[in-house]
């Protein structure tokens, strides 16, 4: 059904425009993880009948995707500075309500594989690692003005990590381009394109290729390891969402306009329930047919 895998994409998208949160995550507590990668995976290397399939799965994951990604630019970027703890909030909902629902339904693998269960705090310390040497607090980051060749290898390169991170779930890959110094100069170079200044045209062309590059590169070592080594990977993702709790904690401290990081006296629990009913409601479209 269209308008399930619309919203799907869509849901994608708003995460993946902010620090703390993939979209990665978001497909993995909605159900859909194996078969996002899946249909990638086949994309590339499919015979025809699933490459037809993979692709029309993925055009309607991907026009949700598009639309999200437009309206979290031009709309919500302001809203997300503005309500930072507010969203934050309802993030932590999110993972908080959606892990036991992940582990209910990965419960016979994860029993039969509890040998696994070390990858818990490995997950956990890859993304807090992460988060806490973040080195970029607000700021300009870098100055794309003048893009010459080591500058465009270095957005090419990000574009590549930033996307193995949002396929990735527990891991943000805004919070990379945090990192790496290009969140807000590859986001304003976007909105730029949107409206129709293609002066910044190279640079969201470079980080595009390198979107590509990086997502057709993780999806096959990703699609292996869920077959191979399927109870290892689950226990390593609920340690990547657990961690991502402290990245989603620690993400006011980010902004272009660094604000302090979550504490109790700043949590929004009505948003936390509001992320919880979210989860719980789209829990339900699982059972719909695609």
């Amino acid at each position: 059904m269209f308008i399930i895998q619309f919203i799907r994409g869509f849901s994608m998208a708003l995460a993946d425009s902010v620090p703390g949160v993939s979209g990665g995550t978001v497909a993995f507590l909605l159900g859909f993880y194996d078969q996002f990668i899946g249909s990638v995976d086949d994309l590339i290397t499919g015979d025809m009948q699933k490459k037809k399939a993979a692709l029309l799965f993925l055009i309607k994951l991907g026009i949700g995707w598009v639309c999200g990604m437009i309206l979290a630019i031009l709309v919500l970027a302001s809203v997300f500075e503005s309500h930072i703890y507010a969203v934050s909030s309802m993030f932590i909902g999110f993972i908080i309500f959606a892990i036991p629902l992940v582990v209910t339904e990965e419960k016979e693998t994860l029993q039969k594989g509890w040998k696994g269960a070390p990858f818990i705090p490995v997950g956990v310390v890859i993304v807090a690692a992460i988060t806490y040497f973040n080195p970029v607090s607000g700021g300009e980051g870098v100055s794309l003005v003048h893009l010459d060749f080591r500058l465009g290898a270095f957005v090419f390169l990000a574009g590549v990590i930033t996307i193995s991170a949002m396929v990735l779930p527990g891991i943000s890959g805004s919070t990379l381009l945090l990192i790496m110094g290009l969140y807000l100069p590859i986001v304003a170079a976007i909105k730029d394109i949107l409206h129709f200044d293609f002066s910044a045209f190279p640079t969201v062309f470079l980080f595009g290729c390198g979107l590509l590059v990086g997502i057709f590169g993780v999806v096959k070592l990703i699609r292996k390891a869920l077959d191979r080594f399927r109870a290892q990977t689950i226990y390593l993702i609920l340690g990547l969402m657990l961690g991502s709790i402290y990245a989603i904690v620690m993400g006011p401290a980010t902004l272009e306009t660094p604000q302090p990081a979550m504490t109790l006296s700043l949590f929004e629990p009505l948003f936390f329930v509001i992320g919880g009913a979210v989860i719980f409601g789209l829990q339900k479209l699982k059972g719909i047919k695609k």
